[in-house]
């Protein structure tokens, strides 16, 4: 390190360079979707808590998902939200900076995993319905979903132990409206050789092998389904299945484009958007294509508003 450099304490989020009037009106559309964000999934975690029809396994995974889009948007938006106001001082200390960055990747990670869980309870109920009951049992289900949060939380900890032996030394500017992992390597003064492997090596690991995995399953269900010879049958595990394949194709080809595809093709802004789409909008979607498409969901919520018109 040269006598010139310092060490860095603090970041500068330089989001979205554009004028003042039309970051004001991002802001005020990204809180308007922030807020559909946390109700959409909010809603869906009070109907799974509120009718007993919806304690199951498949809606066990639905509400872990659920708190993970509310967690994930709220790690990444409220902060961009704020450097979208009026606030002059887009600056984010090291610490809140490497914490952020870490509930980012735990929160993206387990997501992963919980889309595989969902895949494999669906294959399950579809390819081997009389044994569902045994295997899908309540300690299997919590087995699942904890081992799915404690690897999600420990990648994301290699991560940021990978970053913490770097020095950061300037300049200081995260081209990013978060602290995304990519554009704060970038700002270490040192080879980050063994971070990019790491992240690729993980990205192969907790994106290729579970989309690998979910892909299997479903081409299992698929072939399943179109035997079944009832009409209302194949209607109901079609309709269930293909919410799932929704939300899958938007959360891993999106976080693919932006971890796996050469970086070459995709300029720094156009990572933004990438990003925003799986820290807003995807969290914010998730609940809408479920509900819209679950005959389940859409009549616990009619039975649950019918309980309500009662009192």
């Amino acid at each position: 390190m040269t006598k010139n450099q310092t060490w860095v304490t603090e970041f500068i989020l330089l989001g979205f360079p554009l004028s003042l009037r039309i970051q004001m009106l991002l802001s005020g559309l990204f809180s308007l979707l922030y807020v559909f964000t946390l109700l959409g999934n909010g809603a869906i975690l009070g109907l799974i808590w509120l009718d007993s029809r919806l304690h199951t396994p498949m809606y066990f995974f639905l509400s872990h998902l659920a708190i993970i889009d509310i967690s994930y948007a709220s790690n990444n938006v409220p902060k961009m939200l704020t450097n979208l106001g009026l606030n002059k001082r887009k600056t984010i200390s090291f610490v809140p900076c490497t914490m952020q960055t870490f509930l980012y990747m735990a929160f993206a990670h387990t997501e992963c995993l919980i889309l595989v869980m969902m895949s494999y309870d669906r294959y399950m109920a579809v390819c081997h319905p009389l044994q569902y009951s045994v295997i899908m049992r309540w300690g299997v289900c919590t087995v699942l979903a904890v081992t799915s949060w404690a690897c999600g939380s420990l990648l994301a900890l290699v991560h940021v132990v990978l970053i913490l032996r770097l020095p950061f030394c300037g300049p200081h500017e995260i081209n990013h409206f978060f602290c995304e992992i990519l554009s704060v390597l970038k700002l270490a003064c040192a080879d980050t050789w063994l971070n990019q492997v790491v992240i690729f090596a993980s990205s192969v690991f907790i994106l290729v092998g579970p989309l690998c995995l979910v892909l299997v399953s479903y081409s299992r269900i698929l072939a399943a389904i179109l035997r079944i010879q009832s009409g209302e049958g194949r209607r109901k595990a079609f309709s269930t299945c293909s919410s799932h394949l929704c939300m899958v194709g938007l959360f891993f080809g999106s976080t693919i484009v932006m971890y796996m595809a050469p970086k070459s093709r995709h300029p720094e802004e156009q990572q933004k958007v990438l990003s925003l789409f799986y820290s807003l909008f995807n969290p914010m979607l998730n609940p809408l294509i479920y509900s819209l498409r679950n005959a389940e969901v859409k009549g616990a919520l009619k039975r649950v508003l019918w309980k309500q018109r009662s009192k």
